[in-house]
């Protein structure tokens, strides 16, 4: 009987910093497509078609504990992909042992930064929300995914599925 991989450690950095002991979770992106149902004529029903990325993008919700000025720093960033953040996860197997890191990297900015509640005596957090137009998914030293919005490049599983499409528009 196989046991899945769980999470055993994580870290974040946020531009090379690393957030070892501070960064409290971390909602990693989700990956989504705009799909449109589509039905023709001969169609008994409707058949969703590609509309590619969904249209909420690529999100990265993080939290830390106490107070971090490096993000507030970076809030209105200029620049789209101004901000690098990377995560770093130990995912191990219970039946054998087996470690495999699992490293998502990101650029984008921080959309939204929650201070949270202030109480003496209580513990504190902020919570960050990232939007990114760069993301690439690394487990085991293989690259899965990698997505770079503002360069039209989407490789999945070694294949750019927007190969193609570069080419036909002349890019």
């Amino acid at each position: 009987m196989a046991m899945p991989s769980k999470l055993k450690n994580m870290n974040l950095f946020n531009d090379g910093n690393s957030y070892l002991g501070v960064s409290k979770a971390v909602t990693l992106p989700k990956l989504s497509r705009k799909m449109e149902a589509y039905r023709g004529g001969g169609m008994n029903g409707p058949a969703k078609v590609d509309m590619g990325m969904g249209d909420d993008g690529i999100v990265l919700e993080w939290t830390l504990g106490g107070i971090d000025m490096t993000a507030v720093r970076q809030y209105a960033s200029a620049e789209l992909g101004g901000v690098g953040m990377r995560f770093a996860g130990a995912y191990q197997r219970d039946d054998d042992g087996t470690v495999d890191a699992v490293e998502i990297v990101v650029r984008g900015r921080h959309e939204e930064i929650d201070m949270g509640e202030a109480k003496p005596g209580e513990d504190t957090e902020h919570k960050i929300k990232t939007n990114c137009s760069y993301y690439k998914l690394t487990v085991a030293g293989r690259v899965e995914v990698e997505i770079d919005v503002l360069n039209f490049i989407e490789i999945v599983n070694g294949v750019d599925r927007l190969a193609e499409h570069r080419r036909a528009i002349g890019l």
